[in-house]
């Protein structure tokens, strides 16, 4: 068993859609990483033990306020890197 949180498979995903869609940002592991962060900051962590309580998280990803919660914390993380990268 390992303890995860099922956040970061989310945003990690959300913020690989975002840099493979928009050439304008930048997609190094730098900045990649520092919007992860951000981001993660911003939204509240969902922390799993068992393949059942992950299986759990993913059904909560498809409600739509959590969904545009995370979108809204990955936005915000994009913005602050795009404005100030520290690569």
């Amino acid at each position: 068993m390992e303890l995860v949180n099922f956040m970061e498979d989310v945003v990690s995903s959300y913020v690989d859609e975002v840099l493979k869609t928009d050439k304008t940002l930048c997609g190094c592991p730098r900045c990649r990483l520092d919007i992860i962060a951000l981001a993660l900051n911003d939204v509240k962590p969902k922390y799993v033990v068992t393949t059942k309580g992950y299986a759990y998280a993913r059904m909560g990803e498809l409600q739509a306020q959590f969904r545009a919660d995370t979108i809204v914390a990955v936005t915000k993380a994009l913005k602050v890197v795009r404005e100030h990268p520290r690569h």
